[in-house]
């Protein structure tokens, strides 16, 4: 039986292609300068930051209460609460309001926490149709894959690999790359599918204690529609999604979208506070591993997560390695601190897919310490046994240099002038040092700063 990849040999697989990665990087970090400008336009976005961290931080610290106050108001409001402890039960809840429905088809809106239960698979397998109604996330259900990005799903394909999707799936001319018209398709494709959905089940980017309201944002407007026409609507909602005010709401939609795409408001925001007349409206509360990562102070903060994909967009591992190869529901640096508490075993290396140049942390909306987290982990992990031998005892053996001068001293020297004989074909073989594939080794100094130091420090200072 293979061992499993961890993240450096998945990504090896998406840097075979090299035009694509370089599009890749490229593309995101476009989204990247477009959120900048958002923000300078914003003279009170530091400001904003803050108090949105600081709100979440109050939020979590009373969790409990608030998530209490939240269902007694949905609850008077008609709306029918469930909790959900982990992924497994999510689904069977779900599954079981769509049988007592007598529904066999389903349109789901964009959901990461859905995505992190994996439950369309779950409704397939028990003969409920679904379909993904946001685009990005259609295009790659007819492909088989996952999400590579929590706001973009199928940033990692480009308008041929859509073309070439929707000719086998939807019947589109074969070869049509015109963005315009692919969506136009997808929007015929999918009005079909609106008409004749009997649930409606869509994510939760915000929940407001104070109303028992659940709040939707989209660009596309597709929630609202599947929602308007279906007679139930399921919203599924991570624990962590809640505010206690609905005037702290405003707060976190002046961040959202800037940090995520660089607009100043999402298109849509859609609040549901109570259903239609001879409709349903549940709401799911799910805490899969939540009440594990707030019980944990170091990475209690990354709760406060509001899933705008900023870090992903900034990170220059994620932007080179694509989203796949982190091998979870969320990519990029918060997902690398958020995995580990899902899996720690099967999600070891992803703490170590960062440079920690803290990039990550300084374009958080809510200033979780990104990096800081990303470093912790590495901590728990050596202390639990998770470092693969190669970097343990690596580490090891470089502690012992480094805790003694005169050996360190001795390894500079050796290595200087190891380096000025060492064929260029033997430092720069691929299997030895991949790192030197794409870039050219500094030369050798001809002594250390410790001997430039001294020597400096034996001259006699020039006299004035």
């Amino acid at each position: 039986m293979s061992q499993p990849q961890n993240h450096a040999q998945r990504s090896d697989l998406f840097l075979l292609d090299e035009e694509r990665t370089t599009w890749h990087d490229e593309t995101l970090w476009f989204v990247r300068q477009k959120r900048d400008r958002a923000v300078y336009a914003t003279p009170e976005f530091q400001e904003l930051r803050q108090l949105a961290s600081d709100i979440k931080d109050h939020t979590l610290s009373r969790l409990a209460e608030y998530l209490e106050q939240f269902e007694d108001a949905a609850l008077a409001n008609g709306v029918r609460v469930h909790w959900a402890a982990d992924a497994a039960e999510h689904n069977r809840i779900v599954l079981g309001i769509v049988r007592q429905a007598g529904a066999s088809r389903v349109v789901k809106s964009k959901s990461m926490l859905t995505e992190e239960c994996h439950l369309n698979p779950h409704l397939l397998a028990h003969g409920v149709e679904v379909i993904d109604s946001d685009l990005g996330e259609r295009i790659i259900q007819l492909r088989d894959e996952a999400p590579s990005h929590v706001v973009l799903p199928a940033i990692h394909l480009k308008k041929e690999d859509v073309g070439e999707t929707f000719w086998q799936h939807l019947g589109t001319e074969k070869g049509l790359t015109d963005p315009q018209q692919l969506t136009e398709a997808a929007r015929q494709h999918l009005r079909a599918k609106f008409l004749a959905a009997e649930v409606a089940i869509s994510g939760v980017n915000f929940a407001i204690a104070e109303t028992g309201s659940v709040v939707v944002c989209t660009n596309e407007g597709n929630a609202d529609l599947a929602i308007g026409l279906a007679r139930v609507h399921i919203a599924c909602m991570g624990m962590e999604k809640l505010l206690p005010r609905l005037s702290d709401l405003a707060v976190f939609t002046r961040l959202l979208t800037r940090s995520a795409t660089g607009q100043p408001i999402t298109t849509y925001t859609s609040h549901f506070t109570k259903p239609l007349p001879g409709r349903e409206l549940h709401v799911v509360i799910v805490d899969n591993g939540r009440s594990q990562q707030l019980g944990r102070p170091d990475f209690r903060a990354s709760l406060k997560c509001i899933r705008c994909g900023a870090c992903m967009n900034t990170c220059p591992v994620y932007r080179r390695s694509g989203g796949h190869s982190y091998d979870f529901t969320i990519p990029g640096p918060i997902g690398a601190i958020l995995s580990p508490n899902i899996d720690m075993r099967k999600h070891a290396s992803l703490p170590f897919a960062s440079t920690l140049c803290g990039s990550c942390t300084d374009v958080c909306p809510v200033k979780i310490d990104i990096h800081t987290q990303l470093y912790k982990w590495r901590q728990v992990l050596g202390a639990e046994g998770m470092l693969p031998a190669s970097k343990k005892y690596s580490m090891k053996l470089l502690s012992r240099v480094l805790a003694r001068p005169a050996l360190f001293k001795a390894g500079g020297a050796a290595a200087r002038l190891g380096l000025r004989f060492v064929p260029h074909a033997l430092s720069h073989a691929p299997g030895y040092n991949p790192w030197a594939i794409a870039r050219e080794l500094p030369a050798p100094p001809k002594q250390s700063f410790r001997d430039w130091h001294a020597a400096q420090a034996a001259t006699p200072a020039p006299t004035v």
